[in-house]
């Protein structure tokens, strides 16, 4: 097998990748099998990592707020639902978001939509609300009528996007409301951007919120204390 005889270059696996530490992939998960348990370990940095997510989950100083982006609702179930019982906010963004607002039955044109999640999505509204934990969704976005970093674009509110055109990032409202709940914040956890920020026409939503980030952050440590940021977007907040 090609990872046993990677493998076999070595004598000691170590995983510095926090990205991608959770997938079984060749690299991660296959390659580490080959080497007894005292010959595999993780890095610096992913033990930096491990330290933050501890701090964020188990000793969070609050108010504390959890950002989620990204495009799937299947993909952050567990995360959402862990953050219900530690969040005191959680804003959600990117494709996924657009799960949450059919599921209120907004019209969402043709964005990104998990049909089969939307009875998942209601519940975990309901279960926010029964814990008093703030989940909110964007109510304005930047949409497009395809997806392409040339696309027309315009600006809609969420409850009546037109047929054929996508939301692919937050709209200034939006922006406007995330960020005045960051800047009250002491803990934040960032995972996923706003919207398709690798597309300069759809990178203002997940720029805005890094800034916002820098902002809060910039206050708590002021006051001595400490924000908590996981994932970094690799965008030019200039």
């Amino acid at each position: 097998m090609p990872s046993e005889k990677l493998a076999s270059l070595g004598t000691v696996y170590v995983n510095d990748a926090f990205g991608t530490a959770h997938r079984a992939h060749a690299s991660t998960a296959v390659i580490a099998s080959h080497f007894s348990p005292e010959h595999r370990m993780f890095g610096l940095l992913l033990e930096a990592e491990v330290k933050c997510a501890e701090k964020v989950m188990l000793d969070a100083e609050r108010p504390f707020t959890a950002i989620l982006g990204g495009a799937k609702v299947s993909d952050k179930i567990l995360i959402i639902e862990a953050l219900l019982e530690k969040a005191n906010n959680i804003i959600i963004g990117g494709g996924m978001a657009y799960t949450f607002l059919k599921a209120q039955g907004h019209q969402i044109g043709s964005s990104l939509c998990e049909d089969d999640r939307l009875e998942l999505a209601n519940q975990l509204l309901t279960k926010a609300q029964e814990k008093g934990v703030r989940l909110l969704i964007p109510v304005d976005s930047i949409i497009a009528d395809r997806f392409a970093a040339d696309a027309q674009t315009q600006h809609a509110g969420n409850d009546q996007i037109p047929d054929g055109w996508m939301g692919l990032d937050i709209g200034k409202q939006s922006i406007e409301e995330f960020s005045q709940v960051i800047l009250e914040s002491k803990t934040i956890l960032w995972n996923g951007p706003m919207g398709v920020f690798e597309m300069e026409k759809f990178q203002e939503g997940t720029k805005a919120i890094a800034l916002a980030i820098v902002e809060a952050t910039k206050k708590v440590l002021f006051h001595s204390l400490g924000a908590v940021i996981l994932w970094r977007p690799s965008i030019n907040l200039n």
